[in-house]
C-alpha cells in the first residue's frame, strides 16, 4: 500500500510496543470547514428565479395531482368488473402519486437550489446554553432565513402552501366518504360455496375432474357460476371470499380432515385466505405438505387439518367440503366450515 493510500494522522504517536500493542493517536488535526463553492442561482438572479418558476410549477403539478386523485375517486368508481376495478385504482394512484411525488421532487430541488448552502460548525458544550450562545443560534437562523430568501419568493411560498394543504385530501376525502357505509360484518360469515357448486380452475373457469388430478397436483378454485353472475357487480367480492386452493395427496399421507369427512381420495380444498390478516396462502411444499403464507410465514399443514406449525396465524384455514358428482366433476358439499379469513368483531370462532 502507497503512503497516499495510508496516510497518518499528525500529532504525538506512540510507538508499537514490544507485546504488539497497537500505537495509540493522541489528536488528529481538524480540517475544518471547506471552502463554499458559490451555485448558479447564487450569483446570477436570474438562474435563481428560473428555479423558484421551475419549483412553483412542481408544486402546481402536485395540485393538479390532488385534485385529479378527487376526481378519480368520485367520477371513477369500480363497477364490480375485473377491468372497471383495475381502472379505477390505476387512476387513483397515479394521481396520488403524481401529487406526492410532486411535493417530493419541488421540495429536493429547492433545497438544492434556493436554499443556503453554507456549512456551519458548532464547538461542544454543556446541555444548558448560555445567553450568548442562544443569541448566537438565533443570530445563524435569521442568517439562514435571509439567505434563503424566502421573504422574497411569494409565489413559491404559496405554491408550497397550496400543495401541502391540498395533499391530505386526497386521502381523507375517500376516508370520510367511506363514514357511513356497509358496516355488516355477517356476510363474511358465509360464501357463495353451497352444496352441488362445482369446483372450476382459476381463472379459466374450466370444470375439474377428479381423475384430472395427479399426487401432488395444485390447483387454484373458483366456484362454477353462470356467465350472468360472473359480469354482476357482487362478483369480484363474491369471488375474493371463495378462493380456494386444491391439493390432491397420497391417502395414505392423509392423517385427518379439518372437517372430518370432507376431502375426496386424498384431495383436499382449503380456503386460500389467511387467516392471520388475509394475504393469499399459495405456496405449496410437495414433500411436507405446508402450505406458506408469503406476508408473514405463517404455514399450514394440509396433511394434518391445516393446523398451524408456524408463524402468527391463530387458527387453521377454513376447509371446503368436497366430492365428486355422478359425471367425475369435483363439487362442494357445503360452504367453508367457518368464516375465512382474519379475526373480526362479532365472530363466534
Amino acid at each position: 500500500m502507497s503512503e497516499n493510500q495510508n496516510p497518518q494522522p499528525s500529532g504525538d504517536v506512540t510507538p508499537h510496543g514490544g507485546d504488539g500493542t497497537l500505537a495509540q493517536v493522541d489528536r488528529f488535526d481538524d480540517p475544518g470547514v471547506p471552502e463554499h463553492k458559490h451555485r448558479l442561482a447564487d450569483t446570477d438572479p436570474k438562474a435563481a428565479k428560473r428555479n423558484e418558476r421551475l419549483i412553483a410549477l412542481i408544486f402546481v403539478i402536485s395540485c393538479i395531482g390532488t385534485i385529479g386523485s378527487l376526481v378519480a375517486y368520485f367520477a371513477v368508481r369500480p363497477d364490480g368488473t375485473t377491468a372497471g376495478v383495475r381502472t379505477s385504482t390505476m387512476l387513483l394512484g397515479v394521481a396520488m402519486a403524481v401529487s406526492l411525488l410532486g411535493i417530493g421532487i419541488a421540495a429536493v430541488h429547492w433545497a438544492k437550489t434556493l436554499m443556503s448552502s453554507k456549512e456551519y460548525t458548532e464547538e461542544r458544550h454543556s446541555s444548558s446554553s448560555s445567553d450568548e450562545v442562544r443569541s448566537a443560534v438565533a443570530t445563524q437562523f435569521q442568517d439562514g432565513y435571509k439567505d434563503s430568501g424566502l421573504a422574497r419568493r411569494p409565489v413559491l411560498l404559496g405554491s408550497v402552501g397550496l400543495a401541502l394543504a391540498l395533499f391530505p385530501l386526497s386521502i381523507a376525502v375517500p376516508l370520510v366518504s367511506s363514514v357511513g357505509g356497509d358496516w355488516n360484518v355477517g356476510k363474511f360469515r358465509h360464501t357463495i360455496w353451497k352444496k352441488g357448486v362445482r369446483l372450476a380452475y382459476d381463472p379459466s373457469g374450466r370444470l375439474i375432474k377428479a381423475s384430472d388430478l395427479t399426487v401432488g397436483s395444485v390447483a387454484h378454485v373458483i366456484p362454477d357460476v353462470s356467465e350472468e353472475e360472473r359480469e354482476s357487480h357482487e362478483w369480484i367480492t363474491e369471488k375474493a371470499k371463495a378462493v380456494v386452493l386444491l391439493v390432491r395427496l397420497d391417502p395414505r399421507d392423509l392423517k385427518r380432515d379439518h372437517r372430518e369427512g370432507a376431502s375426496y381420495d386424498g384431495i383436499v380444498a382449503y380456503s386460500k385466505i389467511c387467516t392471520h390478516v388475509g394475504c393469499p396462502v399459495a405456496l405449496y411444499e410437495q414433500q411436507t405438505h405446508h402450505l406458506l403464507c408469503p406476508c408473514h410465514q405463517s404455514t399450514f399443514d394440509i396433511a394434518d387439518g391445516s393446523k398451524v406449525v408456524f408463524g402468527p396465524a391463530k387458527r387453521p384455514l377454513p376447509q371446503l367440503p368436497i366430492t365428486v358428482d355422478d359425471e367425475g366433476y369435483l363439487v362442494a358439499e357445503d360452504d367453508f366450515n367457518e368464516p375465512v379469513g382474519p379475526s373480526y368483531w362479532e365472530r363466534l370462532k
